[in-house]
């Protein structure tokens, strides 16, 4: 089941549609952002990407959009395909969908026994169960500190290490087995939550994919065209801040022989806008969602 769109209206005025524009929705899952871009749409056109095959199911059949299977790093490629240079806005609601985290199979919950998968797109051959079987302490650690904030990085890759030459992980309870001792009773939930992020980041290269989005956005579109961007964690949400700021990943600000910033978009929020409670209550997905929004200059 995909559960409502997360900050739908603030996202859909972010966009600021003309009803004959060109939109991008970079990750359509259940189709509510595109559904709702739709509506405001006459002889506009939408391209709708999702790597994630499932999402298909839920493509509507109108004349109007294109559905795309496809990862959104794409995203410059497949719209010159269909004859579009430029686009009047973009919109990538990124993170896990609540569908994504349902489907035991996927391995992307602590909820369930499962594969260790997590990918996103099925067509990928790099699974969760590759990446805790095969890479050294080093790479593990790094990974786990980097992508999943941990603490205590160290201890749970080399532990992750031992444990795998008794046997191989398989499944996402194993995993958890052999790591829940090292995290405390009141956080346990929580740590597991950020260890299956950086496991899933990696197999995903999801920052990868969001700079890569980020980038394309700038040469795609139009000036005064918007990018609409919603984050769920600290990694993405610094990227697309930076980003929007700057120009560049890093955050710093360049300017050019006369001292003039050279930057291709204004951010329209300075703060990230945020769900309220009443959200939050009915889709707990909401909780940590970061919605920021930019013009193209």
């Amino acid at each position: 089941m995909y559960h409502d769109p997360v900050l739908l209206k603030e996202s859909i005025e972010g966009l600021n549609i003309s009803s004959e524009g060109i939109y991008v929705d970079a990750t359509y899952g259940g189709g509510g952002h595109s559904k709702a871009i739709l509506s405001q749409l006459q002889g506009g056109r939408l391209f709708a990407f999702d790597q994630d095959s499932d999402a298909q199911e839920n493509v509507s059949d109108d004349k109007r959009m294109v559905f795309i299977n496809q990862n959104f790093k794409y995203l410059k490629n497949f719209l010159l395909l269909h004859q579009v240079e430029s686009v009047d806005g973009i919109l990538a609601d990124l993170g896990v969908s609540s569908h994504q985290f349902d489907k035991a199979e996927r391995g992307f919950s602590t909820r369930f026994s499962s594969p260790l998968d997590m990918r996103m797109s099925k067509l990928q051959t790099h699974t969760a169960a590759d990446i805790v079987n095969t890479y050294d302490e080093a790479r593990l650690n790094k990974l786990l500190k980097l992508y999943g904030e941990l603490p205590n990085s160290y201890q749970l890759a080399r532990t992750i290490v031992n444990r795998r030459e008794i046997a191989p992980f398989q499944t996402t309870d194993e995993l958890v087995g052999s790591v829940e001792k090292y995290f405390p009773v009141n956080k346990k939930n929580k740590s597991l939550a950020m260890l299956f992020q950086a496991l899933r980041i990696e197999v995903n290269d999801e920052l990868g994919a969001l700079k890569e989005l980020l980038a394309q956005s700038v040469d795609v579109l139009k000036k005064g065209g918007r990018l609409v961007v919603i984050s769920y964690h600290s990694l993405e949400d610094r990227l697309v801040k930076n980003f929007m700021k700057t120009g560049n990943f890093e955050g710093v600000l360049k300017q050019d022989f006369y001292g003039n910033k050279m930057v291709p978009l204004r951010a329209i929020n300075s703060k990230p806008i945020i769900p309220g409670e009443e959200e939050i209550e009915k889709n707990n997905r909401a909780r940590s969602a970061k919605l920021r929004i930019a013009e193209k200059l």
